[in-house]
């Protein structure tokens, strides 16, 4: 690939560190990333590569910041972040043979009904509600599925574990976005693994876009620390919502 223009490289500076931002609270920080990297002449594949590489260090620096702070025990997370590495890596080996444009023509009504779901649901907070899975049947089942999807597609893999967590896991909206950023940040790492062995990232843009990922994240977990499901809950609708909508406008 040529080298970037100023331009570009501002283009995709700015939109890493917004993705990493909006991807720390509520997920979906690939809606922002993945059409930046586009825009900047990266084939398909490419960018699914290179997004998983500048997405450890958003989802990394997200975890780390969380679990600082009390809101994720990562010894009691290592099996079911195993499982999402794991499922991760086998969807990534399918993108490389299966477009993932196959994902389109149902995922804005999915993501419609998780804002749906967020949007009107009452009570919706910080304090955990009862546990309709268990820890073991929730890490078996629904966490490797996610990663699957996380690995073959990308965008919307955080608003999914989200609506995981609350609905069946029991989390409170700030516990269940500690969470998901574990499991993004250990479903990256597998779909990384992968698209690196095939030779599909570009490093340059990749760790660019991570540097400011990281930054991001810094910024957008602490507010989220801050201010709890106030923001947490509008947040998750909106990105929910206008990832919807850019998946359909791009049919």
């Amino acid at each position: 690939m040529e080298d970037l223009t100023l331009t570009l490289t501002v283009l995709l500076f700015a939109a890493a560190f917004l993705a990493g931002f909006v991807d720390s609270i509520a997920g979906g920080g690939g809606l922002i990333a993945l059409p930046a990297m586009l825009l900047a002449g990266l084939s398909p594949v490419e960018a699914l590569g290179t997004n998983k590489l500048q997405g450890l260090f958003g989802s990394g620096s997200a975890t780390v910041a969380y679990a600082r702070k009390g809101h994720v025990d990562l010894k009691t997370q290592i099996g079911p972040a195993v499982l999402a590495a794991a499922g991760s890596a086998i969807g990534a080996m399918l993108a490389t043979l299966i477009p993932g444009e196959m994902f389109r023509a149902f995922m804005p009504f999915l993501l419609i009904a998780i804002a749906l779901y967020f949007g009107i649901k009452p009570n919706m907070g910080d304090i955990d509600r009862a546990r309709r899975l268990s820890p073991f049947l929730f890490g078996l089942m629904i966490v490797p599925m996610v990663g699957f999807y996380d690995g073959l597609f990308g965008p919307g893999a955080g608003s999914f574990y989200m609506l995981a967590f609350v609905a069946l896991a029991g989390f409170g909206l700030l516990k269940a976005t500690a969470h998901t950023k574990l499991l993004n940040f250990a479903s990256n790492i597998g779909g990384f693994a992968v698209f690196a062995f095939v030779g599909v990232i570009s490093w340059k843009i990749g760790l660019m876009m991570g540097a400011a990922q990281f930054a991001g994240a810094q910024v957008g977990s602490r507010l989220a620390m801050k201010n709890g499901a106030k923001i947490i809950k509008p947040l998750l609708v909106i990105t929910c919502v206008a990832l919807a909508a850019k998946l359909l406008l791009d049919q």
